[in-house]
Order: structure tokens, then C-alpha cells, then sequence
């Protein structure tokens, strides 16, 4: 197996012109396990942990823009407060070792359905910039993923950052696991709610092909909300925004949870962050 390690941005994407077939590696926190467990032999690695553009964000016009290569420990001290969303999902990732090396830029390139940042990422229509010798293109994250662990990207691309706008109101993230963390989540849920386009954002991870979002439930929720008055919350109101969430899926049976299970615990999940975003957006 060849190790290459280029040590700018532009030495990376000609590496992976010339061998479209190396496989990226920065946290390493994906492929060094299917490399462990011999479900992978890539002819090369692509080591992008010298290249130190990736590891910088700041803005692009409105948006905020993060580097692939910014870890999730990061994500979460330097950017927790503008996402926090992402900042939750990222606090469910492994362990304090594995936050330190993984990134959301590996999330994106392993395209997993059960990928922890994926949910917040679809509920703040986050753009996705991929990059190869030939330019750059930015792909909305909903049209990201194309099947699991399959996505857009093509043979000479890699994932150079995601763009996403700075939380405009409340966000939340919840998972179900055997545990809070260091475990792949049986399904997932992120809710962002957008006060002054009166919109909401929603993501689904782990009960479907790919990661995506409750477009009813969000159409449903955005109509039925008091936006003006801040009022309460009725229960009918978070019981059918968690029935057109579990609705939205498509989970399978597994070694992990049943179907079934998947979609009542995404039903619970809706209603559980619905009503803790309405409350933060009301204090």
C-alpha cells in the first residue's frame, strides 16, 4: 500500500488526480477500522494531516465556513456557540480521543447514514464544498449522500470544508444508543428552528439509505407553530411533527434495533427536541 502525504492543498487534490483510487485519511477514525478489520485494501492512503488549510474556518459572506479537517473537539470549543447543534452531535462522538482526531470532513467523506453530523448539518441546509484540479463545486447537503456510504463525490474530488449559516435560533441533537457516546447510534434526530424566516430544519441519521430530512414534518411544524405570540406548545402539535418524523424514515432491521423501534424512537426523539428548542426559543 503507498502513503502519500502532500503538505499543501494543491499537492492533495493532484495526488488524488493521479490516483483517483487512494482513499483519504485524516482522523483516521473510519478507514483505520476498516483497515483493522481487513474490509478495506485501498492501493493508497492520502494522509491530509499536513495540509494546514483544512484545519482553519472562518466566514464566507454570511455563512461560516469549516475547514474538512477541523476536529470535532474543535467544532465544539471555537464553534458550539454559532452551531450548536453540530457542537451536541459532535459531543456524542466517541471518545475525548476520538473527538480530538476525528472531523466532520471524515463524517461527510464516509457518507454512513448512521454519520453523527449529518442530521444537524441537513436541519442547517448546510452546503458541502468539494474540490479536485478541475475547480470547485458546492452541493447542498440533502443532495450529498446518494446511498450508504455512497455519495456525490467524484473519483478526483475530496471534501474541502462545509458552509453553513450561524444558528438563527434554538438547535438540538439526540441519539439513541446502548450508550451516550462511543457507539453507533440506532437512530438520530437534529431539529434547528429559524425564528425569523419562520422555517424549521430537520435531520434523520441512521434509519434510512442515507441521512435526510422530514420535509412534511418541517412544512407541518413551520404552519403550526405560534411564531408571533410564543405560546405553548400543544401536545397534538409535537405528537404529529413525531409522526410525519417517523414517517420520513425508511429503517431496516438490524443487529442494532428493529424498524419499528426506529421509528417510534424517532417519534419521541421529534416531540423530546421540539419541545426543548420551542421552550429555549420562549425563556
Amino acid at each position: 500500500m503507498e502513503f502519500l502525504q502532500p503538505s499543501t492543498w494543491d499537492d492533495a487534490m493532484a495526488a488524488k488526480a493521479a490516483q483517483p483510487e487512494a482513499v483519504p485519511i485524516a482522523g483516521g477514525t473510519d478507514v483505520m477500522v476498516e483497515l483493522n478489520f481487513d474490509r478495506r485494501r485501498p492501493p493508497a492512503l492520502l494522509d491530509l494531516t499536513r495540509v494546514a488549510e483544512l484545519t482553519q474556518w472562518g466566514t464566507d459572506g454570511p455563512l461560516l465556513r469549516v475547514g474538512a479537517g477541523v476536529t470535532s473537539r474543535r467544532l465544539i470549543a471555537e464553534l458550539g456557540g454559532r452551531l450548536p447543534g453540530l457542537a451536541m452531535a459532535s459531543r456524542t462522538v466517541g471518545s475525548p480521543q476520538i473527538r480530538n482526531r476525528g472531523t466532520v470532513g471524515g463524517n461527510l467523506g464516509s457518507a454512513s447514514p448512521a454519520g453523527d453530523a449529518h442530521p444537524p448539518l441537513l436541519a442547517s441546509d448546510a452546503l458541502v464544498e468539494l474540490a479536485s484540479v478541475r475547480g470547485v463545486r458546492r452541493v447542498p447537503v440533502a443532495e450529498f449522500f446518494t446511498g450508504p456510504k455512497r455519495s456525490v463525490l467524484a473519483p478526483d474530488e475530496l471534501v474541502a470544508a462545509f458552509l453553513v449559516a450561524p444558528a438563527g435560533g434554538p438547535q438540538q441533537f439526540a441519539k439513541v444508543g446502548t450508550r451516550n457516546a462511543m457507539v453507533i447510534a440506532v437512530c438520530s434526530f437534529a431539529l434547528a428552528l429559524h425564528p425569523a424566516q419562520r422555517r424549521v430544519g430537520t435531520g434523520i441519521g441512521s434509519a434510512a439509505p442515507t441521512p435526510r430530512r422530514a420535509t412534511a414534518a418541517e412544512d407541518f411544524l413551520a404552519a403550526a407553530l405560534p411564531w408571533d405570540t410564543r405560546g405553548r406548545l400543544p401536545d397534538s402539535t409535537a405528537r404529529e411533527f413525531g409522526a410525519l418524523v417517523a414517517a420520513a424514515a425508511a429503517p431496516i432491521d438490524d443487529v442494532r434495533g428493529t424498524a419499528a423501534y426506529r421509528r417510534h424512537a424517532l417519534s419521541v426523539l421529534a416531540g423530546r427536541t421540539l419541545r426543548w428548542a420551542w421552550e429555549a426559543l420562549c425563556d
